[in-house]
């Protein structure tokens, strides 16, 4: 087995769906090993880049196989790729153990539809496994409060750039 240092790290998009009152959605995780306890188990939409896809057709293809959202009117993006490492005491058993962490590319994205649009019990019309178990639209400003600690530097730096479309 490789070295943790010596592990790259996984090409993943991310995406803040914000809706019209400014207000951000999070799902809640429907499980995962790298979960502390049950106060961070919220997050927003994102997933793996698959080979030779572009970064934006990859955020709309993730947030629609977790949402099934697919109204949405693209508004910035994090000009920077963040990263993070999981913690060495779970990185043997996340993805495999081939990756150290997640390099991401995230958008930020205009809901213009309505909420009975989101459905996360059967996402992407059903032909994707449920990542949520449910949702609810939050604060921008709450977020890194609810992800996982060794994901909040990253929520911080995406709340820091797109704190501005947070204002209606």
């Amino acid at each position: 087995m490789a070295r943790y240092e010596d592990l790259p790290y996984r090409t993943c998009v991310g995406v803040m769906l914000i809706n019209t009152k400014g207000l951000v959605f999070i799902g809640r995780r429907a499980g995962g090993i790298e979960h502390v306890d049950d106060a961070h188990v919220w997050q927003m939409p994102q997933g793996g880049v698959d080979p030779g896809e572009d970064t934006w057709e990859a955020a709309k293809r993730e947030l629609y196989e977790e949402t099934s959202v697919r109204s949405v009117e693209r508004l910035g993006e994090v000009p920077d790729w963040l990263i993070y490492d999981i913690p060495r005491t779970v990185a043997g058993r996340a993805w495999k153990g081939r990756y150290r962490g997640q390099r991401q590319k995230w958008f930020a994205v205009r809901f213009t539809g309505k909420d009975s649009e989101i459905n996360v019990e059967k996402p992407g019309g059903g032909g994707h496994k449920a990542e949520f178990v449910n949702w609810r639209w939050e604060p921008m400003k709450n977020l890194p409060e609810l992800i996982i600690p060794f994901k909040r530097p990253v929520y911080e730096r995406v709340v820091k750039e797109f704190s501005a479309l947070a204002e209606d």
